[in-house]
């Protein structure tokens, strides 16, 4: 590590994550979206109530922008995979890069088909074709997301492939592994049906503004209801998703779970904090430990991470200094395990022209499964391996995500979903019942106050993903610092993350202008 430049990697990193997060806003609302229109077109086509088709006319066009503009950033997220993150892309090339191909075949084949018999098939195909149309359209979104999150998934949990010692790379020898891994249908579940809380709450908040101007009002409450109704929808399959998330993350990622909750000392029947505060101990030992002081309720962190409300929860201090009562291997013994596979695999490239015996005895360690779990399941940790114990020890503190970041992010994620069950719960029962009158203005503010919220949630959900599992770009086989690529300059990153962040920007604000003024003209009427 001691060659690493790691301001290299900080700002490959922010470039990252700046264009994920603006592509992450269209993407949000697309899929909320994307299902609110297909439903009114839906409505439409069952009462043949031209109110219905109107309101889906007018939240197409909104669905259209964040579509197209959710396609542009997508782009730029995926080029800097071969210019910023080129270690990256070779090490995982073979097993990361087959979901993102057939997202970019089967997604775009979809979306090109029927994008444009959704948008200009009006009195021109069929009812039935054109509502098929609209349907498959916000399919493809689903299934656009899918394998992108799939891919995101091996990261967090590297299944369904074999490490080629010749060529230093992942392969993939699994492909259901892949995609049906249990990590991998959670996050899809649960990412998704946040886009639909998006939608929902989007939806309900412009038409609450209608509301507070005195137009509309009829359509803004079918509007509301078909937005609530989403929105709540997405919200029952975030809680349960939520929840085997939390479940996976303790198994697959303890170190993650740890830090969303600033355990440092393992326990059973461990509490979760509604709020705390952390202070440093100062420990020269510990320099990555924390005091954590607040309210906390009882043994609920045991039952999300071990579905018991008797289970262990392993902190942060056993995780790095290791537990035996546990069974859990400290990061330091990780470390040197780690290293004596990157060692082998050192030796196996230099004895392959000179040494062929030599060549073949190590080749034999990569198909010898005992080894393989003994010694290669921890390669990633042998980056932080180090002969000087001081340096060892500062290595060994970087496997401690953030932990005020990752703590508050998932109280601010909770906190606002609990709000906008309550919005999208009151909302929805007022549409329903017709109640929606000139007497409830505070509420429709609330509701325009949920949008950027929303936002802030989804964000906030995305940080702990990722932000979670650092220092790995790839779970225990490859941190971040290994992945980025060495040969490009902190100027050429920084130029890049300029541009790429004023673009992205401007888009953003067009997106902006064309909705704020298709908003301010609004659906039509009669």
């Amino acid at each position: 590590m001691e060659h690493v430049d790691f301001s290299l990697v900080d700002w490959s990193r922010l470039q990252f994550a700046v264009t994920a997060m603006y592509h992450w806003i269209f993407v949000s609302l697309t899929l909320g979206l994307a299902v609110i229109v297909a439903v009114m077109h839906t409505l439409y086509v069952r009462t043949n109530n031209e109110e219905w088709k109107n309101l889906t006319k007018f939240w197409m066009i909104l669905f259209g922008v964040n579509l197209a503009l959710g396609v542009a950033s997508g782009i730029i997220l995926e080029f800097q995979f071969g210019t910023n993150w080129s270690n990256y892309s070779w090490f995982v090339g073979d097993v990361f890069g087959a979901p993102l191909a057939i997202e970019g075949f089967m997604a775009f084949f979809l979306k090109a088909a029927f994008f444009a018999v959704m948008f200009f098939g009006w009195n021109r195909v069929s009812k039935g074709f054109h509502l098929l149309s609209t349907w498959l359209v916000a399919g493809s979104a689903c299934i656009s997301a899918l394998w992108i999150l799939i891919a995101n998934a091996w990261m967090q949990y590297p299944v369904g492939m074999q490490f080629n010692p010749d060529l230093a790379r992942n392969e993939m020898i699994d492909f259901w592994a892949v995609i049906l891994s249990p990590v991998a249908i959670t996050k899809f579940f649960h990412s998704v049906s946040a886009g639909f809380v998006t939608g929902g709450v989007v939806v309900v908040g412009i038409s609450s503004w209608y509301l507070l101007k005195n137009r509309h009002k009829e359509l803004a409450r079918k509007s509301i209801l078909v937005g609530a109704s989403v929105g709540l929808f997405g919200l029952a399959v975030v809680m349960i998703s939520g929840h085997f998330s939390a479940v996976h993350v303790g198994q697959k990622q303890p170190m993650k779970l740890a830090a969303i909750e600033g355990l440092f000392e393992g326990q059973e029947g461990a509490p979760f904090s509604v709020v705390a505060f952390s202070r440093s101990t100062n420990n020269p030992e510990r320099p990555y430990e924390l005091e954590m002081r607040g309210l906390k309720i009882p043994n609920l962190l045991s039952f999300m991470a071990t579905n018991s409300f008797t289970g262990f929860v392993p902190g942060i201090v056993d995780l790095i200094e290791g537990n035996k009562e546990r069974g859990i291997m400290s990061a330091y013994e990780r470390a040197r395990r780690g290293r004596v596979a990157q060692t082998a695999l050192r030796e196996l490239r230099e004895a392959r022209d000179t040494d062929p015996e030599e060549h073949a005895r190590l080749r034999a360690l990569f198909n010898d499964e005992v080894w393989l779990s003994e010694y290669f399941a921890h390669f990633g940790y042998g980056f932080f391996y180090d002969e000087n114990p001081d340096v060892f020890r500062q290595n060994i503190a970087r496997l401690v995500p953030n932990v005020p970041l990752n703590y508050w992010s998932f109280r601010i994620m909770i906190g606002l979903g609990f709000l906008f069950i309550f919005v999208l719960g009151l909302f929805g029962w007022w549409a329903y019942k017709d109640k929606l009158d000139g007497n409830k203005k505070l509420f429709y503010r609330l509701a325009l106050i949920c949008i950027p919220l929303v936002y802030i949630s989804t964000q906030a959900g995305w940080v702990v993903a990722e932000v979670g599992r650092q220092p790995w770009v790839v779970q225990d086989l490859m941190p971040t610092f290994a992945g980025v690529t060495s040969e490009m300059s902190v100027g050429a990153v920084q130029t890049t993350l300029l541009v790429f962040a004023v673009l992205l920007s401007a888009l953003f604000v067009a997106a902006l202008k064309i909705m704020f003024a298709q908003i301010k003209k609004g659906p039509k009427e009669g």
